[in-house]
């Protein structure tokens, strides 16, 4: 059985802030995620970013597809950065429903596949929040409210299972709980504790990519404390005091 052995809590990615990320994070956060040269000019000066390191920012990102630019001066995400703000705002506000014992089960059943095609397959089911039991065979406590996208249905079949392991103890082998929560936990000291704004946006950018890996198991399923909720908190209320502009 393949499972996931919780390990010592890892180093909090805190990656540099880029002009390119700066934009990225705000118009992730922003609905519709477009804004004009000028209100990005006076949103990204408190993150270091002078304007013509800005509008040479700007030019590079329209030009490598990040962005699609209007011809009144207004920046908006792509299609592909689109799809990432959605997937980011599900793991902010994940959709569930009331667990009554059934697992998502999905059997891989295409085979010829390359390493690339199996690489980006096993990306598309971390992402809907499958765990891999072993090879070719993904669950997950049916809690979610989420389809599976149609694309699956040619590579996989999907059924609901009722394991015989006691759910807690699957849950836990599945996913690195306990490592999650110290992260997560280290996540929210830090915002806590930063003052800068630069520091700010580099803590909650790091939150939204934690919380992109927060399996969303059932109450039931979890160690006592997880700080799924609070972290997901601490980001709104980040991204409000932005003003709607916030970090992604």
């Amino acid at each position: 059985m393949r499972m996931n052995v919780s390990a010592e809590p890892a180093d909090v990615d805190l990656r540099p802030l880029s002009a390119r990320s700066v934009v990225l994070s705000l118009l992730l956060g922003t609905h519709p995620p477009e804004l004009p040269v000028k209100d990005l000019i006076r949103l990204v000066e408190p993150f270091g970013v002078g304007g013509s390191t800005l509008r040479a920012a700007l030019s590079r990102m329209t030009a490598s597809g990040d962005l699609r630019r209007t011809d009144d001066a207004v920046y908006g995400l792509s299609d592909r950065l689109l799809a990432r703000q959605r997937r980011q705002d599900e793991a902010v506000r994940p959709c569930t429903r009331a667990w009554h014992g059934d697992w998502e089960m999905l059997v891989i059943t295409a085979t010829g596949r390359g390493p690339a095609e199996r690489a980006d397959l096993r990306t598309r089911l971390t992402a809907l929040r499958l765990a891999e039991l072993r090879e070719g065979v993904w669950l997950r406590p049916a809690n979610l409210t989420r389809p599976l996208p149609a694309g699956l249905t040619d590579l996989a079949q999907s059924y609901t299972a009722r394991p015989d392991r006691p759910a807690p103890e699957l849950a836990a082998a599945l996913w690195p709980l306990t490592a999650w929560s110290a992260t997560a936990r280290a996540l929210l000291t830090r915002a806590a504790e930063s003052r800068l704004a630069a520091d700010r946006l580099t803590v909650f950018a790091a939150a939204v990519r934690h919380l992109l890996a927060d399996p969303v198991l059932p109450p039931e399923l979890l160690p006592p404390d997880w700080p799924g909720d609070e972290l997901r908190a601490a980001y709104a209320g980040y991204r409000a005091q932005l003003g709607g502009a916030g970090e992604g």
